[in-house]
């Protein structure tokens, strides 16, 4: 069964784009549009889609607003952004948001957070949790800190280096010369043995526990 999708966007030319994207998808169908937060509420209401993709910045109601008021529905809201540094991002996942990505973070990112919604997870954009963690510090439920004896196979260990440092799955896979699917299976492993909910935690953790550095690479603006 194909996941439904709504695209909320206040620009014609990124709902056109999203839409070619995600229709390209063999699992997914994208089902209606809506140029304003106001609508997207209202369509999201009527059709129940599985998934929102909404514009952190729309008229009628914002990216926010569209989380808020579909909190009681089965609707799963991933919020898009153009901005890297937005106060907006812990707003958008304290009031529930599926997903929080970055709309320059490019095709495979898109599919990845609409499938991670319907799983149950939530995907950030990997350069907003860099930046997440170097402007707010370590998330309180950061999991065991002052744990650094995880026992992490050396693969693991070198998944957890790399997303740490704001790698997407792509990156993390062609570095170390192994399939997205592998990195997501890892990944899911790690987030069991050390507790962490997301890949924000994981990081937290990493760079908690000393096995990575802040921002190695300088990656976000």
């Amino acid at each position: 069964m194909s996941i439904r999708i709504l695209i909320a966007d206040d620009q014609e030319g990124i709902r056109s784009a999203f839409r070619m994207i995600l229709d390209a998808q063999p699992d997914m169908t994208v089902v209606a549009e809506a140029a304003d937060g106001r609508t997207a509420i209202d369509t999201a209401r009527a059709i129940e889609p599985d998934v929102v993709l909404a514009d952190i910045r729309m008229p009628g109601a914002d990216g926010i607003e569209v989380v808020r008021a579909l909190a009681d529905t089965t609707v799963h809201v991933v919020v898009v952004t153009t901005f890297g540094h937005d106060e907006y991002v812990h707003a958008a996942l304290r009031h529930g948001a599926a997903g929080f990505i970055l709309k320059r973070s490019g095709p495979t990112l898109l599919v990845e957070a609409v499938r991670a919604a319907m799983n149950g997870d939530m995907l950030i954009s990997p350069q907003l949790t860099v930046q997440l963690l170097r402007d707010h510090g370590l998330p309180r439920d950061t999991p065991d800190r002052g744990r650094p004896d995880v026992a992490l196979t050396e693969r693991e260990d070198d998944i957890v280096k790399l997303l740490a440092d704001g790698r997407t799955n792509a990156e993390i896979a062609a570095e170390l010369f192994l399939s997205p699917g592998t990195v997501k299976n890892h990944i899911a492993t790690i987030q069991r043995k050390t507790g962490a909910r997301n890949r924000v935690a994981i990081a937290a953790w990493a760079w908690a526990t000393g096995r990575a550095e802040p921002a190695q690479r300088g990656r976000l603006p």
